[in-house]
């Protein structure tokens, strides 16, 4: 039996969990003070290191009963899939060089803060700048911009890897879409082992969040007018579109209540976000010139019967749709380390300068 602590800093909480084997001893998610948060991320680092020992302590969990830790990954170079062993390169990059400043970032450095001292390994799994795209996908209208692979991957691969589980196949030998639906939507197409193409959340359909793709002659004239800056239209588009916009509410549970009184202008916003989703992943399975094994949707707003039934209806027709709903993070980091563990998968090796490392 194996025991494992996991670690998934998020911008004002920590959330923290210890599996033996499948089974989570406990979950917990503990707020913190912002007032007390410094804005520089690494320096977070001694206030939630503190938090994560007065938890474990607090569940009367000895740290030396753990046989691995494992945190969320960062903000890396592109990497691909699968778990990483912390080590000193992986550190000095989120240290210092990270992609972009984000609480993740201090995943790996929790985890190896704990797990050294005790001789044990750390890892990390699945981060979001997993990147195993198909040239061909990565190609654009300017030459300038690339498309790029950034997602909700941990729990998208996660979902692909169930699914084969479940069905008694082999997640190489599958061909899946998976769409992730929470404050923004992503999705993935998942053949031979590697996620070969997905559609970022700044690009797809637009969600309880986010504006997703937008018509961009439009788009650029809202961004050059007189006053506007570029983090004020990241805001927008990120924290500030969709639902947000139409309706002031993120709240999935508030629109369907809406729409339950009646009201006609939430039906069909709510409904365009689905048609929205499923011509995306229309997008998605013509990559695979009409060989697709399933479809299946997850993160927490596929916990939307309404939402997900009207997707189904558009797409059934290419596979069979599947919901998994919530975004199992935690779970996806304790049963990818524990496969580890067990020699049913490999760890990588991170180095700086090698995507595909």
């Amino acid at each position: 039996m194996f025991r494992i602590l996991v670690i998934n800093p998020g911008s004002t909480s920590t959330k923290i969990a210890v599996y033996e084997d499948e089974v989570p001893l406990f979950v917990e998610s503990r707020d913190h003070d912002t007032a007390k948060l410094s804005p520089a991320v690494m320096e977070q680092f001694e206030l939630r290191h503190r938090l994560l020992l007065d938890v474990l302590t607090e569940k009367g969990i000895d740290p030396a009963s753990l046989h691995a830790c494992v945190g969320r990954g960062g903000l890396l170079p592109p990497v691909r899939s699968g778990a990483y062993r912390v080590n000193d390169a992986m550190l000095d990059v989120l240290r210092h060089r990270p992609v972009m400043q984000h609480a993740s970032n201090l995943g790996a450095v929790l985890a190896d803060a704990v797990a050294r001292p005790l001789g044990i390994p750390a890892f990390i799994y699945d981060p979001v700048t997993v990147d195993e795209m198909d040239p061909i996908a990565r190609i654009t209208g300017f030459s300038s911009i690339e498309r790029k692979s950034v997602g909700h991957m941990l729990n998208m691969r996660a979902c692909a890897l169930r699914y084969a589980t479940q069905n008694n196949a082999k997640y190489p030998e599958l061909s899946l879409i998976v769409a992730h639906m929470g404050g923004g939507i992503t999705l993935s197409l998942h053949v031979g082992g590697r996620v070969v193409d997905m559609i970022s959340d700044d690009e797809g359909p637009f969600a309880p969040e986010r504006s997703g793709g937008l018509p961009c002659f439009q788009l650029a004239e809202m961004a050059t007018q007189d006053g506007v800056t570029f983090p004020e239209m990241m805001r927008r588009m990120q924290r500030k579109g969709g639902l947000m916009d139409w309706f002031g509410t993120s709240d999935a549970r508030e629109i369907e209540r809406r729409i339950h009184e009646g009201d006609g202008k939430a039906a069909l916003v709510y409904e365009a976000m689905a048609h929205n989703l499923a011509k995306n992943i229309g997008k998605l399975a013509v990559v695979t010139r009409g060989r697709l094994d399933a479809i299946l949707l997850t993160g927490g707003v596929a916990r939307s019967r309404m939402l997900t039934d009207w997707v189904a209806e558009r797409v059934s027709f290419l596979a069979p749709v599947h919901v998994l709903p919530g975004e199992n993070e935690m779970e996806s980091l304790a049963l990818g380390v524990l496969r580890v563990l067990r020699g049913e998968e490999e760890a990588h090796t991170f180095a700086e300068r090698t995507e595909a490392s």
